[in-house]
């Protein structure tokens, strides 16, 4: 399984953005949990959002509740995140994630729930 990230770039505080994670090599998406997970320079990564298989719900960082949001295409296996109302402090390579089945709530936010991982798109916000 294979993911490929694609839509960061700079943007002034306040616009919007649209990531998109391709997945290759993965039968039935709608088996998979997805999420995007963020790490900024000096930092640890952290969770960002995450999407149940399945028709399972979508969660969210408190930082980042009502102005993201997570949504996947199984027919044309990709995920996205929808990102408005940027701050300057979502600046940071974000990272999709991938694992197949559904794992409990509890465990969405941590990086070792996801077995696949994208390389990472670059997103700076700045005025």
């Amino acid at each position: 399984v294979q993911l490929q990230a694609s839509g960061g770039g700079l943007v002034p505080p306040g616009n919007s953005l649209r990531l998109s994670c391709a997945l290759s090599g993965v039968n039935n998406l709608d088996y998979h949990a997805l999420a995007w997970f963020r790490q900024a320079p000096g930092k640890e990564r952290e969770w960002v959002s995450s999407i149940r298989s399945s028709g399972g719900g979508k969660y969210y960082a408190n930082s980042v509740k009502g102005r993201f949001t997570i949504s996947r295409d199984n027919a044309k296996n990709t995920v996205s995140l929808e990102m408005n109302s940027l701050k300057t402090g979502d600046t940071a390579v974000y990272y999709c994630a991938a694992v197949r089945g559904n794992p409990v709530l509890s465990s969405l936010w941590q990086s070792s729930t996801y077995a696949y991982w994208g390389q990472g798109t670059q997103v700076t916000v700045s005025s």
